[in-house]
């Protein structure tokens, strides 16, 4: 499995996996995982986005708690676990794992110096720091949990924020979707997409609440968004 280690800001360094395309220089993707760590499912992620002509990188943001990660959302103890890692996540530490991670994303070989953001879940959530937080051209947001507690931030967006929203997600009730998408609506950077009929992890491909439907819309979506901000 294709691997780098990165140097945290605070001593020490952690995974993440690449995938490359056949053609290079080539933007990159950070991919920022879910809260089963870096899976099949973040690699199959990545190993798509290669195929269309991407560099990725997908770190593993557990590594504080438990280096190396990898389950699936397909049982209770699984499910347990998560979410035990969920609630140990040290969210500012995240953010600088993350920053570091662009910083080496830009300088990785075949890089043309261009860096989006794409996570799903809690990457969802870590995305939209990124658009606030750090340099990134560009960040894709699926489904991210908790952002109406951070749209106080919402003004140090300077790069481009696409953002999908599941109408019927049960991790952001509907309460919390209104209030993010009235907070971003006028927002000369953010585009925010609200998708109606669909759960938590709509995207998930063999997930639970995988629809194809508004998955390969967000898909779409996603790809001219990516072209036009990173090509």
């Amino acid at each position: 499995m294709p691997e780098i280690n990165i140097k945290a800001a605070d001593g020490g360094s952690f995974m993440a996996y690449v995938a490359k395309p056949k053609a290079t220089p080539a933007p990159v993707i950070v991919v920022i995982q879910e809260i089963f760590g870096v899976n099949e499912v973040m690699r199959d992620i990545c190993n798509d986005l290669a195929s269309d002509g991407f560099i990725t990188i997908c770190p593993d943001l557990f590594w504080r708690q438990e280096p190396g990660i990898q389950i699936t959302d397909q049982s209770e103890a699984e499910w347990a676990r998560a979410f035990e890692l969920f609630n140990g996540f040290d969210v500012e530490k995240g953010v600088s794992d993350l920053v570091e991670t662009i910083k080496a994303a830009r300088s990785i070989d075949g890089s043309n110096g261009k860096v989006g953001t794409m996570g799903f879940c809690l990457g969802g959530k870590m995305a939209y720091l990124m658009a606030t937080r750090s340099d990134a051209d560009c960040n894709v947001s699926y489904y991210g949990v908790g952002i109406q507690d951070l749209l106080g931030e919402s003004a140090k967006i300077k790069n481009p924020l696409l953002m999908h929203i599941a109408a019927l997600d049960k991790f952001v009730p509907k309460e919390a979707q209104e209030k993010i998408l009235a907070g971003l609506k006028d927002h000369p950077q953010v585009e925010a997409h609200a998708y109606p009929g669909v759960d938590h992890a709509f995207a998930r491909i063999g997930g639970e609440h995988y629809n194809k439907e508004a998955a390969t819309l967000a898909h779409q979506r996603t790809a001219a968004f990516l072209k036009n901000n990173l090509s």
